[in-house]
């Protein structure tokens, strides 16, 4: 699952709570999400057995995304 919205400019949205995002999206059958690399230092406060079910792969741009939702 790719989380993140672009802006008219081509660059990443910032993510707000991206702990419940996480939440949401293990809960719902999630195991890989890709999320912007700036929203890391917000899962420092995710849960230890919820950060265990769950991978999170970053992206820096929309071309990495892209590549690596490809690859996943």
């Amino acid at each position: 699952m790719v989380i993140g919205g672009l802006n008219l400019g081509g660059s990443i949205e910032p993510l707000y709570n991206a702990v419940a995002i996480v939440e949401a999206a293990a809960d719902n059958g999630a195991k890989t999400l890709l999320m912007p690399v700036t929203s890391r230092k917000q899962l420092v406060e995710l849960d230890d057995d919820l950060a265990t079910r769950v991978t999170v792969v970053y992206y820096g741009d929309p071309r990495d995304a892209l590549f690596k939702a490809l690859l996943e």
